[in-house]
């Protein structure tokens, strides 16, 4: 087995909240001085620049996980991964089916801007990015599994947008693949809240909006090699492989 860092809850400047220095270039510069190996793109309620990303990194040695950062009815933040481009098609018609759209106020909000490979930009999201989806975290949760997705609830020991403080525990029959916690967050701390999922793996993620935040704060994946399956298969800590948060 060999050991990867990785970073899988990652913005761009496509999510109104990222910094304009967000660029998909910029992201793969930063993972490589901080020795990530595998980056997750989590921009919020959309997966537009996750192809881009992935064929930008892999000269770079960097797998992308592809995927978004999920806004339930609930208000409660998931990070949900794909493996190829069909699952993430077929998630990205599901996220403009049943997001909420309010129009964007760029000056009050951020800009949501996609940008190409040369950082300029192709679209202008109209609609804020950061509303809801008119979906429950059941619904969701069962999109991402249908589709063969990973499902985890984000950043769950914060006050706001996470499971613990929109519904106060994670519901017992939620089929989720593992659970992030924030950097300074100790797992004993959350244990109370989290129920029957007390054995699913924990990761630590950066959630950058800036470039310096990447890969400020990781976990480690201890697999074969970098591939969806394999990262899949260490959050179930099978066949020895596993994930380890600091």
């Amino acid at each position: 087995m060999n050991k990867y860092r990785a970073d899988l809850h990652i913005h761009t400047v496509l999510s109104p909240c990222g910094g304009l220095e967000m660029s998909p270039i910029k992201i793969i510069e930063k993972a490589v001085k901080k020795g990530i190996s595998i980056i997750g793109i989590t921009d919020h309620n959309t997966t537009r620049h996750c192809n881009l990303i992935r064929k930008l990194a892999e000269p770079a040695g960097i797998f992308t996980l592809m995927g978004a950062e999920v806004t339930t009815r609930e208000e409660v933040h998931c990070l949900s991964f794909f493996e190829n481009d069909d699952q993430l098609s077929d998630f990205q018609l599901y996220l403009e089916k049943y997001i909420i759209r309010i129009p964007n106020d760029p000056e009050k909000f951020g800009f949501q801007v996609v940008v190409d490979e040369n950082e300029l930009i192709i679209d202008d999201i109209e609609f804020l990015l950061i509303s809801a989806l008119d979906q429950s975290l059941e619904q969701v949760e069962q999109k991402v599994h249908s589709l063969g997705g990973i499902f985890i609830p984000a950043h769950i020991d914060r006050p706001s947008f996470s499971i613990i403080s929109q519904l106060g525990f994670i519901p017992d029959n939620l089929q989720i693949d593992g659970i992030e916690i924030s950097a300074n967050c100790k797992k004993d701390s959350v244990l109370p809240f989290i129920g029957q999922h007390n054995t699913k793996s924990f990761i630590r993620s950066s959630d950058a909006h800036y470039a310096d935040q990447v890969g400020k704060t990781f976990s480690t994946f201890e697999i074969e090699h970098c591939s969806f399956n394999e990262i899949k298969m260490a959050l179930q800590g099978s066949s020895g492989r596993n994930v380890t948060i600091a």
